[in-house]
């Protein structure tokens, strides 16, 4: 289901979605529209913009956290015109998983964007370039990533471009054991905590995308 106070915007990426196979069950503009719809049709993903009636401040982030407590499996892939930060940061650090956060320029790039969709509804973490620098500042994250052997710098590639462990020890031509001692080696040396269990593959994809 689709979010937005734009009406152009929501009739626009509908009709888009439709053509790739994607079946679109709701269209609404507001955030009240938004949980009583989510409720009623029970989507796989919401696409949902950050601002919207009747304010035009956060409101859609504010239920995306509602509906994300509700229901931990929900996509929620939020939209904005420009950066924020405001209740994002929370999503992302958080609840991780099911969550996408794209500038509306991306949406154009269809394949990208239907893409980013797939990753999301299977429990992935999609989030613009752009936003993760914003969300992380400008903090220099050179020293840390300077510990990374090479291969563990390809692994961490691979990571962020979204790859299961099965998939990179079959792009490496290694088993996963192998991989899975990479990363652990990796978030050490990220200094990402065992009390990041839940996050730690995403922090560490944002260090890299930061870079």
């Amino acid at each position: 289901m689709i979010a937005d106070d734009s009406a152009l915007l929501r009739e626009g990426l509908a009709r888009l979605l439709a053509e790739t196979g994607v079946e679109v069950l709701a269209l609404v503009a507001d955030a009240d529209q938004l949980k009583t719809a989510v409720a009623d049709v029970r989507p796989d993903i919401a696409v949902i913009d950050i601002r919207m009636p009747p304010t035009f401040t956060h409101e859609g982030a504010r239920v995306a956290i509602e509906l994300r407590a509700a229901d931990p499996t929900l996509g929620i892939m939020l939209l904005s015109q420009s950066l924020e930060s405001r209740y994002v940061t929370d999503l992302v650090r958080q609840h991780p998983r099911y969550f996408g956060y794209l500038l509306k320029d991306r949406v154009v790039d269809v394949p990208f964007f239907y893409a980013a969709l797939q990753q999301v509804c299977q429990g992935g973490t999609v989030l613009d370039p752009q936003v993760v620098t914003h969300l992380l500042g400008r903090s220099d994250l050179a020293v840390q990533l300077s510990r990374l052997t090479d291969r563990e710098r390809r692994v961490l590639a691979l990571m962020a471009e979204g790859r299961s462990n099965r998939s990179i020890s079959a792009e490496l031509v290694i088993d996963e054991k192998t991989v899975e001692s990479h990363i652990s080696r990796i978030f050490t040396k990220l200094d990402l905590t065992p009390a990041d269990e839940g996050n730690r593959r995403v922090l560490a994809v944002l260090a890299w995308l930061r870079n």
